[in-house]
C-alpha cells in the first residue's frame, strides 16, 4: 500500500512538472524586464527568467492537485472530539497582483463514526491550497470543503490570518495589517455555541 501511495505521489509530481510551461515564463519575464527599462542580459539579471521560472513551477503546485488526495490516509480512533491544528504557516500569492501573502490557519474538525486523518495532513492540504494564485476567503473556503469532502467530517472550523503584500508595499501601504477569514461546515455552523467553543480553544493558543 505505502509502494502505491509513492508511485502515485510521483506521477502527481511529474503532471505538475508538465503542466507549468517554463520556457513561456522566462520568455515574458525577459519581456517583462525589457518593459521596465532594464537590461535581461547583464550579469545580475541573465539568469533571472530561468530562476523566476523554477520559482513559479514550486509556489504554483497546487494549481494541478486535488486538496482532497492530501487527506486519503484515515484511521479509526476511539477520538470522537474535536481534532484542532493550531498556527499552520503558509505562503500564497495573490491572483490579483501576483504578490505574497502569508500567516497562519487553525483547522479544527468533527469526526465522522471517529474517523480521523494524520496531523501532517492537514498542513499539506493547506500547502496545496495555497501553492495557486489565490484569494484568501476563496482559500480559507477550499480547506473546510477539503475536509467536509474527504473526511464528511460532521463540523469544520477554518480560520485563516494572513498579511498581505498588496496592502503593504504598493497601494495604501499599511505594513503590519491583517486579514482574517473564517469558513464554518456542519455543526459549528449551525451550533453558535460549539462553533465558540473551537474559537476558544484556538485564542488559548495565542
Amino acid at each position: 500500500m505505502a509502494t502505491f501511495h509513492v508511485n502515485a505521489r510521483q506521477v502527481q509530481l511529474q503532471h505538475q512538472a508538465k503542466s507549468v510551461d517554463t520556457a513561456r515564463i522566462e520568455q515574458a519575464v525577459r519581456m517583462i524586464l525589457e518593459a521596465i527599462g532594464e537590461a535581461p542580459d547583464r550579469e545580475g539579471l541573465v539568469d533571472t527568467p530561468a530562476r523566476v521560472a523554477r520559482m513559479y513551477q514550486e509556489i504554483f503546485s497546487g494549481l494541478h492537485q486535488d486538496p482532497r488526495d492530501e487527506l486519503s490516509a484515515r484511521f479509526h480512533v476511539e477520538h470522537g472530539e474535536v481534532v484542532l491544528v493550531r498556527d499552520i504557516p503558509f505562503y500564497s500569492m495573490c491572483e490579483h497582483h501576483l504578490l505574497p501573502f502569508f500567516g497562519i490557519a487553525h483547522i479544527a474538525y468533527l469526526p465522522h463514526n471517529h474517523v480521523v486523518t494524520g496531523l501532517s495532513k492537514l498542513a499539506r492540504l493547506v500547502d496545496v491550497v495555497a501553492k495557486k494564485p489565490q484569494v484568501q476567503e476563496r482559500m480559507t473556503n477550499e480547506i473546510a470543503d477539503a475536509l467536509v469532502e474527504a473526511l464528511e467530517a460532521e463540523g469544520v472550523l477554518v480560520v485563516v490570518d494572513a498579511e498581505h503584500l498588496c496592502m503593504s508595499m504598493r497601494g495604501i501601504r499599511k505594513p503590519g495589517s491583517r486579514t482574517t477569514t473564517v469558513a464554518t461546515r456542519g455543526r459549528y455552523l449551525h451550533h453558535p455555541h460549539e462553533r465558540e467553543e473551537v474559537l476558544r480553544l484556538i485564542r488559548l493558543g495565542g
